[in-house]
């Protein structure tokens, strides 16, 4: 039996009967990912850090800590942030397993190690899941969050409901871009990014992708999830802006061929940090599992060198420590 997409509406331009589709033009040529492979087999990549990982781990990684009651945010590594504002904590992406992968001898490792385990975290109001893919959506820290914060509600793209409701996770919600639904006194918005969706084999595109901007008590965050650039972008600051902290991606983009459609370089990093008009930005996507031919220091540098090109400050668009957090 052939699968329909239950939610589609003709009227949306992102909604297709076989699912979801980005706006922009696919950049994928064919034959694509099996080049890919081929060619970083040959080349050995990704290349270990210039110092090595340890030397890496020792210069970017520290235990994460959330005394006080200050509203602050953290980087959890990748994908994962954690913000506190108002008495409201809000976690993204949350991935606290040994692999991206749906295997557990197999698939991206880490290279750092978790900051802070699920029973290290302070009490979580919300998650906001971005996509499915499984840097992103890791189904044993999902179900630890579930139960050790039962009231804990969970923020989902379209079509992943489902997924949550087969393992017995309540209190989900899912939106379609530009959707709007308010939790607990903070208003969030599902913002459009430019990527895909998959678990396995069967199942591409049929959940949407996505970013998230909270807003509360006049403060804007902006989760930008997954996303190769797209100047459409800027429609997130003149709809939901202004933006007053946000969470930018800046790894896992080589090469540029295949890369540029779904993950944004450093350089169009902070070209998304001025185009949604961003007060400012923390550097997210990198650092954590090997998912590209960069190498695990390079996004840093060449994040460094683009806000120098673009004439803006370290401040501007941050590079945190993993586990590192900022005061807001």
């Amino acid at each position: 039996m052939v699968w329909k997409n239950p939610h589609y509406d003709a009227a949306k331009a992102h909604h297709t009967p076989e699912g979801f589709r980005n706006l922009e033009p696919d950049t994928r040529e064919p034959g694509g990912l099996q080049r890919w492979r081929k060619e970083r087999k040959e080349q050995g990549l990704p290349r270990p850090p210039t110092e090595g990982y340890d030397a890496f781990a020792q210069r970017w990684w520290q235990a994460a800590t959330f005394d006080g009651e200050d509203d602050a945010a953290w980087w959890l590594g990748h994908a994962s942030v954690l913000v506190r504002h108002g008495g409201l904590t809000v976690l993204t992406d949350p991935v606290m397993g040994h692999r991206a992968s749906p295997l557990s001898f197999v698939g991206p490792a880490r290279r750092t190690r978790v900051p802070v385990d699920v029973d290290g975290l302070p009490p979580i109001d919300v998650v906001l899941l971005s996509h499915n893919h499984y840097d992103h959506l890791d189904e044993r820290t999902v179900r630890a969050i579930a139960r050790r914060f039962p009231q804990v509600v969970f923020l989902v793209p379209l079509g992943l409901k489902r997924w949550f409701e087969r393992r017995k996770i309540a209190n989900v919600h899912e939106l379609d871009w530009w959707a709007t639904t308010e939790v607990r006194g903070a208003e969030f918005t599902f913002v459009p990014a430019r990527h895909w969706s998959a678990r396995s084999l069967w199942d591409r595109n049929r959940s949407l992708w996505g970013g998230w901007v909270m807003a509360r008590e006049g403060f804007r965050f902006w989760f930008a999830g997954d996303t190769g650039y797209s100047d459409a972008l800027a429609e997130i600051g003149r709809r939901a802006g202004p933006i007053d902290l946000a969470a930018i991606p800046i790894g896992a983009y080589a090469p540029r061929w295949f890369m540029r459609g779904q993950h944004v370089d450093p350089a169009e990093a902070v070209r998304l940090h001025q185009e949604v008009a961003c007060r400012q930005s923390i550097a997210i996507h990198w650092g954590v599992f090997e998912l590209a031919d960069d190498q695990l220091d390079e996004p840093p540098r060449l994040l460094t060198e683009a806000l120098a090109n673009a004439g803006l400050s370290d401040d501007a668009f941050l590079l945190l420590n993993i586990g590192g957090r900022i005061a807001l």
